[in-house]
C-alpha cells in the first residue's frame, strides 16, 4: 500500500504560564492511501494537536537531526469540530466555489466541481440555502464538500459527532462511507468510538500525548481502554461491526 501520511518521532511542546507542556511525545504513525483510521483518546490526549500539525496549522518541535517529522503525499483537509467556523460563503454553492476560485480554476471547472461536490454530500437541494441555517450535520458535510471540490486525497474529521443528534451522526457516517468508496484517506478523531469504529480499518489510541495502541479495531476493543479514559463500547455491543450508527 502507498503511504499517504508518515509521522516519525514527532513531538510538540507548548509554553504556558506554568512552564512547558508536552502535548505530543515522540509519535510515529503511518497512514496508508485509502485507509480509514479512527484516532481515539480523551480530551487533551493530543489528537487535535497531531492533526493540526499534519494539516499544516501547527509546527512540530524542531528535530535534533535533519529528518522531517511529517511527510504527506498530497494535501490534507481538516474539518474542525466547529465546522461553521470554516464557512466563508453565504450559501453552500458559494462556499464550495471559494477554494477552486482561489486556485485560479476557470469558471466552468469551478461550477462543475461545485455541482459534483454538492451531489456527493447530499446538499444539492440546499445549494442556495443560507449556509448559517444549515444543521450541524449539514455544516460538516459542507466542509467536506469544499475539500472534495479541490480533490484533496485525505480528509481529517475532528470530533465529527460533537453536538449532533442521531440523524446528524447518520449523515456523517453515510458521508464517511462515500469517501471510503471513492478511495479517499479518512482520519476520524473522536472519543465517541461506538459511533464509527465499525467503519475503521485501523484504530489508534493517544493518551497524554503518547501513542499507546495501533492495530485493528477488534484488537483495540480487547485492550484496557478504561485505563486510557475511553469507555469500551463492548459493554453494550458484542462485535466491532456493530459499532457504527446508521
Amino acid at each position: 500500500m502507498k503511504t499517504q501520511i508518515k509521522i516519525t518521532d514527532l513531538s510538540k511542546t507548548f509554553r504556558t504560564t506554568a512552564g512547558k507542556t508536552k502535548a505530543l511525545d515522540s509519535i510515529s504513525l503511518e497512514i496508508f492511501e485509502g485507509e480509514c483510521v479512527v484516532v481515539g483518546g480523551e480530551n487533551g490526549s493530543g489528537k487535535s494537536v497531531l492533526m493540526s500539525i499534519i494539516a499544516g496549522l501547527e509546527e512540530a518541535d524542531s528535530s535534533k537531526d535533519s529528518s522531517t517529522p511529517v511527510e504527506i503525499a498530497g494535501k490534507v483537509g481538516l474539518v474542525f469540530q466547529e465546522a461553521e467556523t470554516q464557512i466563508l460563503g453565504e450559501t453552500p454553492a458559494e462556499d464550495i466555489a471559494f477554494g477552486p476560485k482561489n486556485l485560479g480554476w476557470k469558471k466552468q471547472a469551478v461550477q462543475s466541481a461545485v455541482t459534483d461536490a454538492l451531489a456527493k454530500t447530499g446538499l444539492t437541494k440546499k445549494a442556495d440555502f443560507p449556509a448559517r441555517f444549515l444543521s450541524g450535520g449539514e455544516k460538516r458535510r459542507l466542509a467536506v464538500a469544499c475539500m472534495l471540490a479541490m480533490n484533496l486525497p485525505a480528509i481529517i474529521l475532528d470530533e465529527p459527532y460533537a453536538n449532533l443528534d442521531f440523524g446528524g451522526v447518520k449523515q456523517v457516517n453515510t458521508l464517511i462511507r462515500q469517501l471510503k468508496a471513492e478511495g479517499k484517506t479518512v482520519v476520524i478523531l473522536t472519543h465517541e468510538i461506538e459511533k464509527c469504529l465499525g467503519l475503521a480499518d485501523r484504530f489508534v489510541v493517544l493518551f497524554r500525548g503518547k501513542k499507546v495502541f495501533d492495530g485493528t479495531p477488534s484488537d483495540g476493543l480487547y485492550q484496557n481502554l478504561e485505563e486510557w479514559n475511553i469507555r469500551n463500547p463492548l459493554v453494550a455491543y458484542t462485535k466491532v461491526e456493530d459499532l457504527v450508527w446508521e
